[in-house]
């Protein structure tokens, strides 16, 4: 049984077709998925829909998902439109409007009751599941370091945080694991690898590759965390589109990374 994380697709369904099924994840293997799977690319409803039938995945929601969902529940209001327009909501709200209205309602619902964040354990870590971040609260004290414990760290963040932040997150350590490695490793997207420079320190390697496409990156590896980057930034720039992102996945297990580039169209 594998553990798998994406994040960010942002409405590009081909690629993440060909990810999935190069990756092929078993039956019951866990996939998380952490958000902004609509607005910007082409397909949104497209993407929507495979996470949606996704076996044994966690869908987090993500600001692209809050912007559509608050839409959605206040159509009568035009900030709430304005906001989601200017973030890319198009091709989101006119794939949602070709569907039969039943599908359309049950897709929306989906969306709405999705969680803020998870909490999983791999090879006897915890792993903290969120869209954009945590506000660094401190270290846990050892008797904390169980999955209630963490768990009760997430829910004491405020939701708007676990969606927009950037900043105050990546350009301090969580505090959450110690000098000698151990603790909870936070795992994030919102805000493509390429804008980490100059926001972040202690980063693994360049965001972009040779191909100059952006690529995953673990930050916060220092001596005060016993080597263990305590954060990482899987948006690896897809809302960007060819020639910038990439659709990627990350088996937490090995680490291993997957990456499909992004065709023009697509």
């Amino acid at each position: 049984m594998a553990t798998y994380a994406f994040s960010d697709v942002h409405g590009h369904r081909v690629p993440l077709e060909r990810l999935l099924e190069r990756v092929s994840p078993a039956d019951e293997d866990t996939l998380f998925m952490l958000g902004d799977m609509v607005d910007r690319g082409p397909d949104p409803v497209g993407v929507l829909r495979i996470c949606h039938d996704l076996k044994n995945v966690r869908v987090i929601m993500g600001n692209h998902e809050d912007l559509m969902v608050a839409y959605f529940q206040a159509t009568d209001d035009p900030m709430v439109k304005m906001n989601w327009e200017i973030n890319g909501s198009y091709t989101t709200l006119s794939g949602l409007e070709a569907l039969d209205e039943q599908t359309r309602i049950e897709l929306v619902d989906w969306v709405i009751n999705l969680p803020f964040g998870a909490v999983t354990k791999v090879n006897d870590r915890f792993y903290i599941m969120v869209h954009a971040g945590i506000r660094p609260t401190g270290s846990l004290p050892q008797d904390q370091l169980t999955s209630q414990g963490v768990k009760d760290l997430l829910l004491s963040q405020d939701p708007e945080d676990l969606l927009w932040i950037r900043e105050e997150f990546w350009s301090v350590p969580t505090g959450l694991i110690d000098e000698n490695g151990v603790g909870p490793i936070v795992i994030a997207g919102h805000t493509p690898t390429a804008y980490l420079e100059g926001m972040a320190n202690y980063l693994e390697r360049s965001p972009q590759g040779e191909d100059g496409l952006c690529r995953q990156v673990k930050v916060g590896a220092c001596e005060a965390t016993g080597g263990v980057a305590d954060r990482w930034d899987i948006d690896s720039g897809a809302a960007g589109g060819a020639g910038f992102g990439q659709v990627s996945m990350v088996r937490l297990d090995d680490g291993e990374e997957f990456y499909e580039p992004i065709a023009e169209g697509e």
